[in-house]
């Protein structure tokens, strides 16, 4: 049976909100006050044993353990085409940092269960996020709890913590007294890591300062899955609006196609709170307000989900 919704989870009350931010990236803009209605939240992502109970009770095959249909991908090498999933392998020095493939890799085998590539496991890795789940993964797990995956406008509302006008969802500082907040990188991404923080790659849930509303890692460890198509802004509109937006749902699923591929009729999900590849110099998406866009079909080693409940 899935996880009664009432477990481990915070319920936030209606309430309104400032979302987004005028001051790092585009997609970012405008900030505008957001109302959202009440819903009850993950206090952690969900974790590789959490999943595995709903594979083992359910036979979910997942999206990266699928070799893609050739129809997907018109002009794609039929070599290419197997089961696999991105996978970040740190280069030996530094990078272009405009070429992403410097860094990440499409691993054939890399899945949930080896997230690392065919040849690793789950061992001692129980209670950090699962990563390698396509946005059909996280939907498939959170209609078999009993819940649902959250709007962007939601997700950022629990990210916040009830905190207003900040750099970061804890304050001002990213490193208050010089101690990490959240799961981050720290030094010259992505091949030099100073592991302040103690984690190479994904730490176990909960190793972090809970935010206001006690929930963890709401910002690094892991990209977490929303249900809002990507656009590249906010509304343009709902700055100057006379009332807040309630309970917005996003852009539409057209629009979010990747104007740079587009022979590729992929759909893309805004992802929220950034993972533990942000850095400094390189994605300072390690804030409530960031968001970054992701094709539906992919997964990759540093993106995960947690659920919500309106009914709870």
């Amino acid at each position: 049976m899935p996880p009664d919704i009432t477990d481990d989870m915070v319920v936030l009350p209606a309430g309104t909100f400032t979302m987004g931010s005028d001051h790092h990236y585009p997609e970012e803009r405008p900030s505008h006050p957001v109302r959202v209605g009440a819903f009850a939240v993950d206090r952690h992502q969900v974790t590789n044993r959490e999943f595995a109970d709903f594979v083992a009770q359910t036979g979910h095959v997942t999206v990266a353990e699928v070799p893609p249909d050739p129809a997907d991908y018109p002009g794609a090498l039929p070599e290419m085409l197997y089961a696999g999933s991105l996978v970040f392998i740190p280069p030996a020095g530094p990078v272009d940092l405009r070429d992403i493939g410097n860094w990440w890799s499409f691993v054939k085998g890399a899945d949930w269960r080896h997230p690392i590539g065919p040849d690793s496991d789950l061992t001692a890795l129980e209670e950090h996020p699962v990563v390698h789940v396509a946005y059909a993964d996280a939907l498939a797990y959170a209609k078999w709890a009993g819940k649902t995956l959250p709007t962007e406008a939601e997700w950022e509302r629990a990210a916040w913590g009830g905190l207003e006008g900040v750099e970061y969802a804890w304050g001002e500082e990213l490193m208050p007294d010089g101690q990490p907040m959240a799961n981050f990188w720290q030094g010259d991404f992505p091949w030099q890591n100073d592991l302040v923080d103690g984690y190479l790659r994904t730490a176990p849930v909960g190793s972090f300062p809970q935010n206001g509303f006690g929930l963890f890692d709401m910002i690094g460890n892991v990209w977490e899955w929303t249900t809002s198509w990507y656009s590249t802004s906010h509304p343009q509109d709902v700055a100057h609006a006379c009332c807040a937006p309630v309970n917005p749902r996003g852009a539409e699923e057209e629009g979010s196609l990747d104007p740079s591929q587009p022979e590729i009729r992929i759909p893309r999900k805004v992802i929220k709170g950034g993972s533990h590849l942000c850095a400094p110099n390189y994605c300072r998406r390690y804030r409530p307000a960031a968001r970054f866009p992701e094709p539906i079909d992919t997964s990759t080693s540093h993106l995960g989900f947690r659920c919500i409940s309106r009914n709870g």
